[in-house]
């Protein structure tokens, strides 16, 4: 294995592990309150405390992974997220797990921007589309195989293997990093840019929470109320201090990057669409289909496999031809996927109702994710792959879950037929203003370079 196959293995392993554990503890969930109590309030946090962490540090992990080196960074991640998967699988109470879970998520943010910067650092421009696609399809598989995964090991054993299964990955990936050795050495000190990082753990920790909490508590509660205007003065300050710092931690120049503004445009409306879409289909699936939680996974795994089987493939073709074609249609063609299964009924059949339109979203899915990502961190020079990372994370963190606490709004109380279709409509019409920003905003590199843009490195 030569270093490049051993960097792109560590980097995929490393973001899977962290999107993963995001993903395969929803159907955990019921066991979890029936062993340590708590009820819905205990079920809604060991999946949110987790959210927390992950989106509030994030930035913050992005600057450190520039400023200290990616392999550091990402070492650092195992550890703390072998750690705490040990201490989320050993939970002796709801309260417990709920703080080893942020805990996880902390440590989770140090993985995923450190992961993408060292492709960035590693590999050729020419060759940067083709392993970011490789990258692209494991790590958003994460999302699609991991209802299939838990639903597995909480019906054959027992929900704490959700996080004893963390460990194995984690020692394959801590053994093939220390075969890469170590960062190259700085050639300027590092420069934390402190009371931006802080700024900026308050700002989307204090959103984030709002965001979490008002499907419980409603918008005017002092519980969401008081962490949402915190929360907006201190990003209102962040960005007051970025703009002023010698050395700020979110380089603002980045914004006036049109591929990068453009593609964090797109991917508010896009992975709003991805994290709503399998949501609501695994429920529904569940609680109106009748499937189990194993078979639920079973039924939307279609999409994972082209997606591994395809992402690379549209991440070379996208290096090739541009990606402005492959952002536009392939939200577009997953919009019409979702629209296929409106086809469900009170009595559904799912090789009619469902499979054709979740073969359509997988399809799309494998256009999008690779030229989506590629194009974004092809506007970031190198030096700040690792923060221009953090900031599309971030952004796609935010908008799932902002998609996910509007779902009583879209769905109404329940996921029936028509809630569900409510859902799958709204998820198509994101997706279509997700292609249409692509259409409007991107730009292919060789016309950027024409209109005196700043050219990107990796497109």
């Amino acid at each position: 294995m030569d270093r490049t196959t051993r960097v792109l293995t560590v980097a995929i392993i490393v973001s899977f592990i962290a999107f993963l554990d995001g993903a395969v503890i929803n159907v955990a969930l019921p066991s979890i309150a029936d062993e340590l109590g708590g009820g819905l309030a205990l079920q809604q946090w060991a999946v949110d405390a987790y959210l927390l962490t992950l989106g509030s540090l994030i930035l913050l992990a992005g600057s450190l992974s520039d400023s200290f080196g990616r392999l550091r960074i990402i070492r650092i991640g195992l550890w703390g997220f072998g750690a705490t998967s040990v201490l989320c699988a050993i939970a002796p109470t709801g309260e417990f797990l709920v703080i080893a879970r942020a805990l996880q998520g902390a440590a989770g943010a140090l993985l995923v921007p450190s992961s993408l910067a060292l492709i960035i650092a590693t590999f050729a421009p020419s060759e940067q589309g083709r392993a970011i696609g490789r990258w692209t399809a494991w790590t958003t598989a994460a999302f699609l195989v991991g209802p299939l995964l838990g639903g597995v090991l909480v019906d054959l054993a027992s929900w704490r293997l959700v996080f004893w299964i963390n460990i194995l990955p984690i020692a394959v990936a801590l053994l093939l990093a220390r075969r890469l050795g170590h960062d190259a050495p700085r050639t300027e000190p590092a420069h934390i840019d402190w009371l931006g990082a802080g700024l900026g753990v308050v700002g989307l920790g204090g959103t984030v929470f709002a965001l979490i909490e008002q499907g419980r508590h409603g918008w005017t509660s002092p519980v969401v109320a008081v962490p949402l205007v915190v929360g907006f003065v201190a990003l209102v300050l962040f960005v007051l201090q970025e703009r002023r710092s010698p050395h700020p931690m979110l380089p603002l120049e980045l914004f006036s990057r049109r591929n990068f503004a453009a593609g964090n445009l797109a991917t508010v409306f896009v992975y709003a669409a991805f994290s709503l879409g399998p949501f609501a289909m695994t429920i529904f699936l569940q609680q109106s289909g009748g499937f189990s939680a194993t078979m639920a996974g079973l039924a939307t795994l279609p999409p994972t496999i082209m997606l591994v089987l395809l992402g690379s493939r549209f991440g070379e073709l996208a290096s090739r031809v541009g990606p402005r074609v492959f952002m536009t249609a392939g939200p577009i063609i997953v919009g019409v996927g979702y629209l296929l299964t409106l086809a469900v009924r009170a009595e559904l059949v799912y090789w009619w109702q469902f499979l054709p339109g979740i073969l359509v979203i997988g399809l799309g899915m494998a256009m999008t994710v690779a030229p989506l990502t590629a194009t974004i961190l092809g506007a970031v020079d190198p030096v700040h792959a690792g923060i221009g990372s953090a900031v599309n994370n971030a952004v796609a963190r935010i908008a799932g879950l902002v998609a996910i606490a509007s779902i009583s709004v879209i769905a109404g109380s329940q996921l029936d037929v028509a809630g569900y279709r409510r859902t799958a409509a709204a998820v198509a019409v994101m997706l279509v203003i997700g292609g249409l920003v692509s259409w409007l905003g991107i730009r292919n590199p060789k016309a950027e370079r024409v209109e005196g843009a700043a050219p990107p490195t990796a497109a």
